[in-house]
């Protein structure tokens, strides 16, 4: 039986795990073609060859003609229209929030400012070296010393606008914890995490851990030892 829904992306990448976190939350049926960035499939579902994207074959029920829609954001939102709940907003006052837009500005600066401190500045570099067997560890931590605290002054921020426990905004969870989970649990594989993750961030990827949707999303991704 055919779904309604193909995610198309790596398993690998975290945008594509935040997409696939929400479809399975949500409980709504796709199926996932892996992709690289700019590969064959990637430069055919998207314009400059990038992940994700969704491929929309029903509306409503209906068959359609297949939609491709490109864009972590733009999918989230769609997913938001089509399944409200569970939802993954949230009100004024969770988490200490004063407005309910305050977890899309946390999205934004995960998206934004958190993948690069993250991915570029600490696991990418890391992880090659691991793979490559060079340059050793001493060399590598004086190259990355400087994302390193970058990487620790980000944190410090977000952990800022995360409410006291629980997930980011208290007892459930919302897109700011979809974006963010992927991004740290590649971090959690790397020795900096040991250097990086406070209390308050160790204590909510443990939450996070425990979602059915973080669960089955993990094969395939760093933290289950995958590569590209």
């Amino acid at each position: 039986m055919s779904t309604p829904y193909t995610l198309i992306g790596t398993p690998f990448s975290t945008f594509t795990r935040t997409i696939a976190l929400g479809l399975h939350y949500k409980g709504l049926k796709f199926q996932q073609v892996t992709a690289t960035p700019h590969s064959s499939s990637a430069q055919q579902h998207h314009p400059f060859g990038f992940i994700p994207t969704l491929v929309i074959h029903e509306v409503d029920g209906e068959k359609v003609e297949d939609i491709l829609l490109r864009e972590t954001h733009a999918i989230a939102r769609f997913i938001d229209r089509v399944a409200p709940e569970p939802s993954l907003h949230i009100s004024s006052g969770d988490g200490g929030a004063a407005l309910e837009e305050k977890m899309w500005e946390m999205v934004s600066l995960i998206a934004f400012q958190g993948f690069p401190a993250v991915e570029h500045g600490v696991v990418k570099p890391r992880v090659q070296a691991i793979d490559d067997g060079h340059p050793s560890d001493a060399e590598v931590r004086e190259n990355i010393s400087e994302g390193v605290e970058k990487l620790r002054n980000y944190l410090k921020v977000i952990e800022n606008l995360m409410g006291p426990e629980g997930f980011a905004y208290g007892s459930k969870p919302s897109w700011a914890d979809f974006f963010l989970y992927p991004l740290l649990a590649d971090l959690r594989m790397v020795t900096e995490w040991e250097d990086v993750a406070s209390p308050r961030i160790r204590s909510w990827i443990g939450k996070m851990d425990e979602l059915p949707a973080a669960q089955v999303t993990k094969p395939g991704t760093l933290s289950a030892g995958a590569r590209p």
